[in-house]
């Protein structure tokens, strides 16, 4: 079976098609960084800061989960924590003053903890170790700026958009909105793979700055699922709502356990990447809440010890669900308030201080099915001990973390798989 999961994070304006000018003119010497310099930083402490950013993206993950699945009620909630987080850090190489604490605060750093350029040097090193692809694994994350043709941006800014986040610049006439819309749209299909469609429908021609930011993955388990055993079956959204879902069902062994300070059942799945797998987390009856306000970053290190492999019959849901937030209603709730009004400051980036983000759009599509014959293919034989297996089934509301060396790179909560 394959899992495949796609998306897209912007922050207000557009695309053209070359990158600005003033990129041409960037100089890769690590002696120009104002950060610091690069080649000072050893591989031990590179990965210890890849690390350091990776805690604070998980901390982040389950802060803005609490504000999204708020506005979402009992709906599916979907997003991912290190997209999101990747693209506020890099407005935080030209923030400034109280804008910039703002977000450092959200973010989870504090100033005696890290300096400003170890961020960064670990926001860089973290997209170096989790862009890669294979026959079975493919991750795509990067970061481009589209900016009001007239604005000049700032040369210290744009070298370390790119030095640090992979980033590129392009100039858009904003005010040209239906052409501007179509150049945003057609790049973010593009670097989604066709999964992520018409993003952007209500341009703001008034627009200066956006930012966008976009993952890709697609990944293939361990242990397959074999689409002969799909089944339509009951799923149980609440006590007065039952829908048919496509229920798909594997026999073997499977790691799993149950979470006592959670009241919930919590399943493994590995990919065939070394370090790549999702956690299924199934709340007891009327227990989803407890499970939101309990699960956290010492629940994931906690599953390490409490998890063990045995025989088990497990049945998941095939479901696709897509979700979009307005982020700059959540942020703002979460305390990054300046960045979205006239207190701004974001003077590194364009050498002016009055530029504010004036929209900020996420969305994210989660696809978890077994992919036609492919899954038949791979299909293997188990051989089980012989005791009677668990029954793990997956009929009613469920949360699912997908990590790649523990980072989180999507959360869910899945309460309708049927919900568009």
């Amino acid at each position: 079976m394959k899992s495949i999961f796609y998306l897209c994070f912007l922050i207000a304006g557009i695309h053209a098609n070359k990158p600005c000018q003033q990129n041409s003119s960037y100089n890769n010497s690590p002696e120009n960084y104002h950060h610091g310099n690069r080649n000072q930083v050893g591989p031990a402490h590179e990965n210890m800061l890849g690390h350091k950013v990776g805690r604070r993206i998980c901390q982040f993950a389950f802060y803005f989960y609490k504000e999204a699945s708020s506005q979402r009620n009992n709906r599916n909630v979907i997003f991912s924590p290190i997209s999101i987080s990747t693209a506020i850090a890099m407005l935080t190489l030209g923030a400034k003053s109280e804008t910039l604490q703002q977000i450092l605060r959200v973010l989870q750093f504090q100033p005696n903890e890290i300096q400003q350029r170890e961020i960064h040097e670990g926001f860089r090193q973290l997209m170096q170790t989790l862009n890669r692809q294979n026959a079975n694994f493919q991750l795509d994350m990067g970061n481009v700026l589209f900016v009001k043709d007239q604005l000049k941006l700032q040369l210290q800014f744009l070298n370390d958009l790119k030095n640090f986040y992979s980033g590129e610049a392009y100039p858009e006439n904003f005010k040209n909105v239906r052409p501007a819309q179509q150049k945003i749209n057609s790049y973010i299909e593009n670097k989604t793979h066709g999964k992520i469609i018409n993003l952007l429908n209500n341009l703001d021609p008034v627009t200066e700055i956006l930012l966008v930011s976009y993952i890709y993955l697609k990944a293939t388990w361990d242990k397959t699922f074999n689409p002969k055993y799909t089944k339509d079956d009951d799923f149980f959204v609440d006590g007065n709502t039952v829908v048919k879902v496509p229920m798909m069902f594997r026999m073997g062994m499977c790691k799993h356990a149950y979470d006592d300070e959670l009241s919930s059942t919590v399943v493994q799945m590995d990919y065939k990447e070394e370090g790549t797998k999702a956690y299924f987390i199934l709340p007891d009856e009327g227990q989803m809440r407890k499970l939101e306000n309990g699960l956290s970053c010492e629940s994931l290190l906690k599953w390490r010890t409490l998890l063990s492999e045995s025989s088990t019959n497990l049945y998941l849901p095939r479901f696709s669900i897509r979700g979009k937030f307005d982020l700059k209603q959540i942020l703002y709730k979460m305390g990054i308030r300046n960045l979205f009004t006239n207190e701004a400051d974001l003077s590194g980036i364009t050498g002016q201080p009055r530029h504010k983000i004036s929209e900020a759009i996420h969305q994210a599509t989660v696809n978890v099915d077994e992919n036609g014959t492919e899954a038949s293919a791979a299909s293997t034989m188990e051989i089980v001990p012989m005791s009677v297996p668990t029954t793990i089934k997956f009929n009613k509301p469920f949360m699912t973390l997908v990590a790649s060396n523990d980072n989180i790179l999507f959360m869910c909560k899945i309460m309708n798989p049927l919900e568009q």
